[in-house]
């Protein structure tokens, strides 16, 4: 989730700075251009008659070989290669491809994906002779197309990766893993899972292909795992929103290594199985995890640091001259593309998410532009996902929903709040709303909450980087060994069995029963219109919200006689209303926040060096006032300035911060504040003029809790198709959370009304 500039602070925008502004020219240099357009290598069909399910990737196998077909190319320039595979006719068929250096045997790349459609991508020299290697491992498709080129020119070198590495010993991992993955370790792992258990894993493919044509791909574990519509509780699990953040990929990976394995040997996971469907996309992002995971590492976070690029590889939204070139080599580097985490449609275009399409935290032209972000949607809308992870690094958090300070909190938050604490219990991290950590609009679980009351969380991996030793932050947080936060305690391991045990649950989801016919399909559905934050213009200004339409529609295949279907709440969230209290006491005036006489030196290795302006100020209880929310904010003249806030406990502790580049204010929200003595932290990071000193000025604002209110009720459209596709029954369902209905006969002529509620209380009103 965060961005890394020093500890964790975001990168200013590297091509949009304002009129006036310094710059490092080698960062404003003109774009380099390829000294001429891609060059075809090889355009052939690829033939074999015999499937051999094994990888590709791990050596040079040969044309003899069973299952292989292999052709030799010799790169005329130095560049990038790209080979690609596409099926061919209509019979179904999984290819995989590799490229390999003849002379070394190094693997310059390869794809795993499910299907055929492959692409393989690095970095070679003039004269380089390769050899381009087709498996085919499973499926009718005897042949498949193969286009190989080079884009010459461009880009940093990337490291060699040998087709084989020495054994190490396994690790505590439910896979033994010792290393990072790439991108086809994943594919391959994936389907691997799904071919050597078919009784328990399935392969899922995902509907929309990312801009460089990859397929998205995952898994679903469940007893009978091919009978998606079996009417069971999901929970979702999610790696790799943000290109860089490595282990969150390895953390699901593993999950589903976990549930795979541990059914076999621990009665508490066999028992969540039974009970549960789990879906896991370890990789949400894989052309921009592609490209940072075969980068040659910089560190210094500059435009062609491509290891630490965050964002997908849209190229679309950035200016013509910077739109050529792969994503691995191009003239705007690691700043293309889409954040995905601010890309979705709940609060889309609000604060903590930018207009600037070389921002960091570029939210992209519209909620769920991205084909990524449409895959997950596509996801959560068409299952009753009630638990959804997703994972990121870093900061040792549990986050919860609302992202947007003007959001009050909904009115499940009590519950809410008690799975984020149960989840932190056990990895060690520490329990948040997201706002807290700082302000953020678009993020997967503010949609996928608000929009269907499923439970989401983000788990924020490890304490102080994108992607440590793979022993510290997979191994270790995964397991709960030392050094992780969570060590003694189960780690994240135990925390996601426990979102895994909330799932089960039916006390925090609704059930509709009733009964079917054996074959019949049931259907709930549902449509709505959601406004996101008014939004924020690259000039400063603000646009009013856009109209977000969405459809959750999920389906049920009735196992005749009588059916349970763990669902969501009939009435979203957005809707439902929110959570509050009434005020005890008048709310406390406003306070000013002066800065010494002096500025402090320049720090930007807070809070290592504690060099900063400290200013105490006092918070106010009962009976004197009672402060439902408190603003702690600080401005300064130039956005090339940049000051950081840091709001820490009478004991303390650090409770909030803002370091956010390229702005000329920093602000830090907290609701319901503990009286007693805080201190703002106020750190001199960078000043524009060191000569002219841009001071900053701030203040302390509170404001009264707001009561808690409620919203409308809805209902979802429950039909019966049967066996034929014709309708033969409709009913309307309203239920809670923890609340059982029961529609009889629903496919009964005629259908009937069922918008009782059940068993059970809560704050769905009719």
């Amino acid at each position: 989730m965060r961005t890394r500039r020093a500890h964790g602070r975001a990168l200013r925008p590297l091509f949009a700075a304002p009129a006036g502004a310094v710059v490092l020219a080698a960062l404003l240099a003109p774009p380099p251009t390829p000294a001429s357009g891609p060059s075809s290598l090889d355009r052939a069909v690829l033939s074999t008659d015999r499937a051999v399910p094994r990888p590709c990737h791990s050596a040079v196998l040969g044309p003899g070989a069973p299952g292989v077909s292999v052709r030799e190319v010799t790169s005329p320039a130095d560049g990038v290669l790209r080979a690609r595979l596409t099926p061919r006719g209509d019979a179904t068929g999984d290819w995989d491809l590799a490229v390999f250096d003849k002379a070394g045997g190094t693997l310059v790349d390869a794809s795993s994906g499910p299907h055929s459609r492959e692409l393989a991508e690095g970095t070679v020299t003039r004269g380089q002779r390769l050899v381009v290697q087709g498996c085919r491992y499973s499926g009718r498709a005897r042949t498949v197309s193969l286009d190989v080129e080079v884009v010459p020119g461009q880009g940093q070198p990337a490291p060699a990766r040998p087709a084989a590495t020495p054994p190490t010993p396994p690790s505590a991992l439910p896979s033994g893993r010792t290393t990072y993955r790439q991108l086809y370790d994943y594919q391959y792992e994936l389907k691997e899972l799904a071919r050597t258990h078919p009784s328990l894993v399935t392969s899922i493919t995902l509907p929309y292909l990312t801009a460089e044509g990859r397929e998205v791909s995952g898994v679903e574990v469940a007893t009978d795992p091919a009978r998606t519509e079996d009417g069971k509780p999901v929970m979702l699990t999610l790696g790799l929103h943000h290109a860089s953040e490595w282990p969150s990929g390895e953390i699901a990976m593993e999950w589903a290594y976990e549930l795979t394995s541990g059914y076999r040997t621990d009665p508490r996971i066999r028992a969540l199985v039974r009970r549960t469907r789990s879906v896991i996309v370890p990789v949400v992002d894989p052309d921009g995890f592609a490209v940072s995971r075969t980068a040659s590492p910089k560190g210094d976070f500059s435009r062609f640091d491509y290891e630490d690029k965050r964002k997908n590889c849209e190229a679309g939204d950035s200016p013509p001259e910077y739109r050529t070139g792969p994503c691995s080599a191009n003239p705007a580097g690691r700043m293309r593309g889409v954040d995905l985490n601010r890309n979705y449609a709940g609060f889309w275009g609000g604060a903590g998410a930018s207009p600037l399409w070389d921002d960091d935290h570029y939210r992209g032209s519209a909620p769920f532009s991205e084909p990524e972000t449409r895959n997950v949607r596509s996801l959560v809308s068409t299952r009753q996902v009630t638990d959804l992870v997703t994972l990121h690094t870093y900061g040792d958090l549990v986050v919860r929903p609302p992202g947007s300070n003007d959001t009050q909190p909904p009115l499940d938050e009590p519950a809410y709040r008690a799975l984020s604490d149960r989840l932190a219990s056990h990895n060690g991290y520490r329990s948040i709303p997201a706002r807290e950590l700082y302000e953020a609009t678009g993020m997967t679980e503010d949609w996928s909450y608000w929009a269907t009351g499923g439970f989401g969380l983000t788990l924020e991996i490890g304490p102080r980087t994108a992607h440590p030793p793979y022993a510290e932050g997979v191994v270790a947080e995964y397991n709960g060994t030392a050094p992780a936060a969570g060590a003694g305690k189960g780690g994240n391991r135990a925390a996601l069995l426990e979102m895994l045990a909330d799932t089960a649950d039916p006390a925090t989801h609704a059930t509709v029963t009733g009964t079917a016919p054996r074959g019949y399909r049931l259907r709930l559905h549902k449509s709505f219109r959601t406004p996101t934050s008014p939004v924020r213009r690259p000039d400063g200004s603000q646009g009013p919200p856009l109209e977000v339409a969405d459809t959750l529609d999920s389906r049920l295949l009735a196992p005749g006689g009588r059916f349970t279907w763990s669902v969501n709440p009939s009435t979203r969230p957005y809707v439902a209303g929110r959570y509050g209290r009434e005020p005890q006491a008048p709310v406390q005036p406003a306070l000013p926040l002066a800065h010494p006489s002096a500025l402090p030196p320049v720090n930007t290795d807070y809070p290592t060096n504690p060099a900063a302006d400290r200013v105490p100020f006092t918070v106010e209880g009962p009976p004197r006032a009672d402060n439902g929310r408190m603003t702690v904010s600080v401005n300064w003249r130039s956005r090339q300035t940049e000051w950081d806030l840091y709001v820490l406990d009478p004991a303390g502790k650090t409770v909030g911060e803002s370091v956010v580049g390229d702005t000329d204010s920093q602000q830090v929200v907290m609701f319901d504040p503990p009286p007693g003595r805080y201190t703002a932290v106020v750190v001199d990071f960078q000043q524009a003029d060191p000569a002219t000193p841009d001071a900053w000025t701030g203040r302390v604002d509170f404001r009264s809790p707001l009561p808690t209110v409620h919203g409308p009720t809805e209902a979802y459209t429950l039909t019966c198709a049967d066996r034929a596709g014709h309708r033969v029954g409709s009913t309307e369902v309203t239920v809670g959370r923890g609340q059982r209905v029961d529609v009889g006969q629903v496919c009964g002529s005629g259908g009937r009304r069922a918008d009782r509620q059940g068993a059970g209380s809560g704050p769905y009103r009719r």
